[in-house]
């Protein structure tokens, strides 16, 4: 009979083995999880037909084929290199026959298996109650400033210097804005930002602050954990990053670089923001678009689009704004927002 572990036990084992299905993996999975599925979704679908349309008996005897030929060849493919002294955590939906299956050939092989009690269900309780009470741990330094000041450059700046960085943007995929989608990186689902987010909390020093940007409820198609957005809104000590218009201009050019290069994406964009403006001011950004005046476009939709919109939220959202630090890089690269990272206070709260 191979061991049992907790949620609180995670950190304690070589890999974690996830063994649902693909999409199920895809949804969301313990971060770091590695997935060899003892069943694909189309054989997981076929056993559970048979076993409601013809017997328990018969689909036991389906999916006893199919999970020892899988788990054969992850053997084979991976598993076969690992040492003696390898200690894998297994863990299924519920912590049932799944993981049950490869684990008990495992530990028959001579490694130290373990089965996550509850699996996934278990691990997503956890998520859900720690993302409840966790935020209200640390000391959140909120960095916030209008579009193109570079407030996530100064995060990444911050997380090279050594700081603890939960980049919220990052995680979600996402600018945060109507045109803030990736072009080659889709958002994760709900449950998967969820996880990322936990995964992070959890590790995080409690004695150390935590930089993070202004954000709202909902980056992109993702919510923002509700005890976390509202310890940033209600407790955030903000930093304010203040960059010439100029270099604002400059920096959204290089972020936003394949809109230049793929024009026709921008103009579908545009035509989201049809309920805040006017058919002048819309007309008047298309043909900025078509005509390649980037420059006049960007600083155009800063002040008519951007800095409204942002002055509205974040004064509404940050009541300690007013005893905001303002800080000003001394350039926009990466080594100008390394050495204002290196300015600001990392290990104490």
């Amino acid at each position: 009979m191979t061991a049992v572990a907790t949620v609180a036990q995670l950190d304690q084992f070589d890999e974690i083995i996830d063994v649902r299905t693909p999409p199920e993996f895809i949804e969301d999975h313990i971060p770091g999880a590695l997935n060899f599925p003892v069943l694909t979704a189309q054989e997981r679908e076929r056993v559970g037909t048979i076993y409601k349309q013809v017997s328990s008996f018969e689909a036991k005897k389906i999916g006893a084929v199919l999970i020892a030929r899988n788990i054969a060849r992850h053997i084979e493919d991976y598993f076969a290199s690992k040492p003696k002294n390898w200690r894998p955590l297994i863990y299924c939906w519920r912590g049932g026959k799944r993981s049950g299956a490869m684990a008990h050939i495992l530990s028959e092989i001579g490694w130290k298996v373990a089965r996550l009690e509850g699996g996934y269900k278990a691990y997503r309780r956890r998520v859900i109650d720690d993302l409840a009470t966790l935020p209200q741990s640390f000391q959140f330094e909120v960095v916030c400033g209008p579009t193109g000041s570079g407030k996530s450059r100064l995060l990444q700046a911050l997380a090279a210097a050594g700081a603890q960085v939960l980049d919220l943007e990052q995680l979600a995929a996402h600018r945060g804005s109507v045109l803030g989608g990736l072009p080659d990186a889709p958002q994760p689902a709900q449950k998967m930002f969820d996880s990322q987010i936990w995964q992070q909390l959890r590790h995080f020093d409690p004695a150390k602050p935590v930089y993070v940007e202004a954000e709202s409820k909902k980056v992109g198609q993702l919510r923002v954990p509700d005890a976390l957005i509202e310890c940033m809104w209600q407790q955030g000590r903000c930093i304010v990053v203040e960059v010439a218009s100029q270099q604002r201009v400059q920096l959204l050019r290089e972020e936003y670089a394949h809109f230049i290069a793929d024009p026709q994406s921008l103009l579908e964009k545009i035509d989201c923001l049809k309920e805040l403006h006017s058919k002048e001011r819309l007309d008047q950004w298309r043909a900025q678009i078509q005509g390649g005046r980037w420059d006049e476009f960007v600083l155009d939709m800063l002040v008519n689009h951007y800095d409204p919109a942002y002055q509205r939220s974040t004064l509404k959202h940050y009541p300690q704004l007013g005893q905001a630090t303002h800080v000003q890089p001394q350039d926009i690269s990466a080594q100008g927002f390394l050495q204002l990272a290196r300015a600001l206070p990392h290990n104490k709260r």
